[in-house]
C-alpha cells in the first residue's frame, strides 16, 4: 500500500451502520472492490470531526451541503491514493451518478447534493435508517 493513504476499517461491533462486506477493501485482499464515492460520502456524513465539510442538509431527507469542497476533494484522493484530486475531477465522479440515479444535484443549491435512497440503501441496506441520523443532526 502506498504510504499516506487509508484503507477503509470495518467497523468491530455494531456501531453507526455497516456496509457489506464488499465495500470494505482489506490490505491483504488484492483485486477486492474498491470504496465507492458514494459510500464514502456516506462515510464523512455519519463522522461528526467532518460536519464543518459536509453535512446532511436540515429539513431535507437525504439532501447534503459540501461546505468545503476542496478539503472533501483532498480527503478523497488521500482514501483512493490519489493525491492531484480536486473538486472538479470529484464532481465529475459525482455527476457520473445521475445517470444512475444514486443522487443528484439540487438546483439553485451551490455544492448540493441529494441521494436517492429507494434506489440506493433501501433494496441494499434496509437496516441503515439514514432518515433518523440526518434528523439527530439538524
Amino acid at each position: 500500500m502506498k504510504a499516506g493513504c487509508s484503507i477503509v476499517e470495518k467497523p468491530e461491533g455494531g456501531g453507526g451502520y455497516q456496509f457489506p462486506d464488499w465495500a470494505y477493501k482489506t490490505e491483504s485482499s488484492p483485486g477486492s472492490r474498491q470504496i465507492q464515492l458514494w459510500h464514502f460520502i456516506l462515510e464523512l456524513l455519519q463522522k461528526e470531526e467532518f460536519r464543518h465539510v459536509i453535512a446532511w442538509q436540515q429539513g431535507e431527507y437525504g439532501e447534503f451541503v459540501i461546505k468545503d469542497p476542496d478539503e472533501v476533494a483532498r480527503l478523497w484522493g488521500r482514501r483512493k491514493c490519489k493525491p492531484q484530486m480536486n473538486y472538479d475531477k470529484l464532481s465529475r465522479a459525482l455527476r457520473y451518478y445521475y445517470n444512475k440515479r444514486i443522487l443528484h444535484k439540487t438546483k439553485g443549491k451551490r455544492f448540493t447534493y441529494k441521494f436517492n435512497f429507494n434506489k440506493l440503501v433501501m433494496p441494499n441496506y434496509p437496516f441503515i435508517n439514514i432518515r433518523s441520523s440526518a434528523r439527530r443532526q439538524a
